[in-house]
């Protein structure tokens, strides 16, 4: 992911932009996943998309090194919270209309929190893959341990409310990051997905949700 840094930083119309490690299924690990990475872009037009998705080094690369790739165009929603100082999202209040939705969280955790953080973990993880409309979730990171993001996709807005605060054990974990201020930084946002491509695991686990 070191050589994709260069010419992410020279891509034209792409305001911000992160290479991501990955953790293993689905959530956060100290153990990385070494076979699957992530890029998480924003583009100022759909047209610079397409032309990176075209003709862009990192798309050959992909082709010639990847044994498979899922791709999500999504459009942020709500937004809010920073990302190495910035808003990458800016600040969008979206009206949802219907289809599925994905929640980005991401969080630079202090050091002297980080064992109050890794010890909820798994059981937050175990909670939102039993939760009714969850459809997959990505752990993903800029740097081992510290600094975290969660991507999870849910079959509706409804069903994503009723884990994040319908469920008490979540909300009580929630709670605590704030009380017990767990982040340097943070950052919450919400997106519509608009479209998707590729698989993971096989298969495209949005197959059938949008229309």
């Amino acid at each position: 992911m070191a050589v994709h840094w260069l010419p992410m930083w020279l891509q034209h119309g792409c305001s911000f932009w992160k290479l991501l490690g990955s953790g293993r299924n689905g959530t956060f690990d100290l153990q990385p996943d070494w076979q699957q990475w992530g890029l998480l872009a924003v583009w100022d037009r759909r047209e610079d998309y397409d032309r990176f998705r075209e003709r862009s080094f990192i798309k050959k690369w992909w082709s010639i090194l990847c044994s498979e790739e899922f791709t999500m165009l999504c459009v942020p929603m709500q937004s809010h919270g920073y990302w190495d100082g910035k808003q990458p999202f800016g600040t969008p209040n979206k009206h949802y209309v219907s289809g599925p939705v994905a929640v980005l969280t991401r969080a630079t955790i202090r050091i002297n929190k980080l064992k109050n953080f890794w010890s909820h973990v798994d059981d937050v993880a175990g909670l939102m893959s039993t939760s009714p409309g969850y459809v997959t979730s990505f752990g993903v990171g800029e740097a081992p341990i510290y600094r975290q993001a969660t991507f999870s996709v849910w079959e509706s807005m409804e069903y994503m409310k009723a884990f994040a605060y319908g469920s008490k054990q979540h909300a009580e974990v929630i709670k605590k990051t704030h009380s017990e201020n767990w982040y340097s930084e943070e950052l919450f946002a919400r997106f519509m997905i608009i479209e998707s491509n590729g698989t993971i695991n096989g298969k495209d686990p949005l197959i059938g949700l949008i229309k």
